[in-house]
């Protein structure tokens, strides 16, 4: 047998044959969702199919998140089908204030290393933090895996990325994925696997480790996938009663290319309008007036995000002139966030604290620009229109920055107040 990437041998699994990169295999999936922005369409296709039910009801579900609470009467019948067919089939449905699909997801122990999990949502790569193969399918393939519990899948290359250093204070794992992103640009890793390792992923968090997975999308990845070690292992154990079933890479895998990064003399980053490629130090952009500092998403809503906002914003006020809206990734965090005094400090600064969800992000409610407003956001993407208004321009960077930049009314370096 040759040696096999992570991707490869967890596709092969699943396929209960060898497959290896270029290969088409037919592979049993662990986990399938969509959203409120897929689901409608997953129904339609799930119904033309003429498919009696869902092939297996613990694990399928759907997540109301992108527009929750409703922002309109149109939503509103999106969220009713949804909720209609969750009850007559028996399945799961995360309504509105539970959080985002991407947070929620893991957090109900869904995922556990070794699966493979698709889902209605590009940034379903997330989970690769988790060891498993995770992607995002279109409706049609979402609903065809609801019913079947199979999808096909033509084995991606894979591309390795090893991370080296210590991250320098006010550097974060934001900052390291924008970076690669820059390096690699927005479709350097077309339809393959990219596998993060090294020392620094070693030394991240879970939490920090979501974030860098879950942007493997904006380099065109199929997916991206970390090793599961023993604060992975701990992670998932505590939340999920599945057994894993840890994949590495093979010593002699076959790589499509090998990048290492040296993260010691790392600045903040900053991905400027309108791509994520666009990146630069926080320095080159530092000044620039801000209207609006987003604090949330799938990519920088999780506890540790808002405890790094929080450490800079305790005891000041954001600029006037500035919005500073934070949204938790789910509701667990919120209470933690509120537990932890975290909330308080937000409100005490000036901001405002909205439902967990991905409203302002995706731009269908709760923060939507104006034309020619300039905003910062942790988010994963900064395309003409993200965020609701064409003419906005979106700047993306990590948590610690755009707690700054609140604070300054312009994009601000954070290293100053850490």
């Amino acid at each position: 047998m040759a040696k096999q990437t992570i991707a490869e041998k967890i596709l092969s699994r699943h396929a209960n044959k060898e497959l290896y990169a270029g290969d088409i295999g037919i592979c049993g999936v662990d986990y399938v969702f969509s959203q409120d922005g897929t689901s409608g369409m997953v129904i339609d296709a799930f119904l033309k199919l003429g498919a009696e039910g869902i092939y297996d009801k613990d694990r399928f579900c759907m997540v109301i998140d992108h527009s929750a609470p409703s922002p309109n009467v149109a939503v509103s019948e999106i969220h009713k089908k949804m909720r209609d067919f969750a009850s007559k089939h028996g399945v799961k449905l995360s309504d509105i204030g539970e959080g985002v699909c991407h947070q929620i997801i893991p957090e109900s122990g869904a995922v556990v290393p070794g699966d493979l999990v698709v889902g209605a949502d590009s940034h379903t790569c997330t989970y690769g933090a988790l060891n498993a193969l995770a992607t995002g399918l279109g409706s049609t393939d979402i609903a065809i895996a609801a019913a079947c519990g199979k999808t096909y899948f033509k084995v991606p290359e894979s591309v390795k990325v090893i991370l080296e250093g210590r991250l320098p204070a006010g550097v974060y794992s934001k900052d390291v994925i924008l970076d690669i992103i820059g390096d690699f640009s927005a479709d350097g890793c077309t339809y393959k696997s990219v596998e993060f390792s090294g020392s620094v992923i070693s030394a991240l968090s879970i939490e920090g480790r979501f974030t860098i997975a879950n942007m493997a999308i904006e380099m065109g990845a199929k997916c991206g996938i970390m090793p599961a070690d023993k604060k992975v292992l701990k992670w998932v154990k505590a939340h999920s009663r599945k057994a894993p079933m840890a994949v590495e890479s093979d010593r002699d895998a076959v790589f499509l290319e090998t990048r290492r990064y040296d993260v010691s003399k790392l600045e903040p980053q900053v991905a400027r309008p309108h791509t994520v490629d666009n990146v630069c130090a926080v320095g080159d952009v530092a000044g620039i007036r801000v209207d609006e500092a987003y604090l949330g998403t799938c990519t920088n809503g999780r506890i540790e995000d808002l405890e790094v906002a929080s450490s800079i914003l305790k005891g000041r006020k954001i600029s006037k002139g500035t919005r500073f809206i934070v949204a938790p990734a789910s509701r667990q965090i919120y209470r933690d966030a509120l537990k932890k005094g975290f909330i308080e400090v937000f409100i005490d600064a000036g901001a405002s604290v909205v439902a967990p969800g991905c409203g302002p992000c995706v731009g269908t409610h709760e923060g939507v620009p104006a034309s020619g407003e300039i905003v910062i956001s942790t988010a994963n993407r900064n395309f003409k229109g993200r965020m609701g208004s064409p003419e906005a321009e979106i700047y993306l960077a990590s948590p610690a920055t755009v707690a700054a930049s609140a604070l300054e009314g312009k994009i601000a370096d954070p290293r100053r107040y850490i």
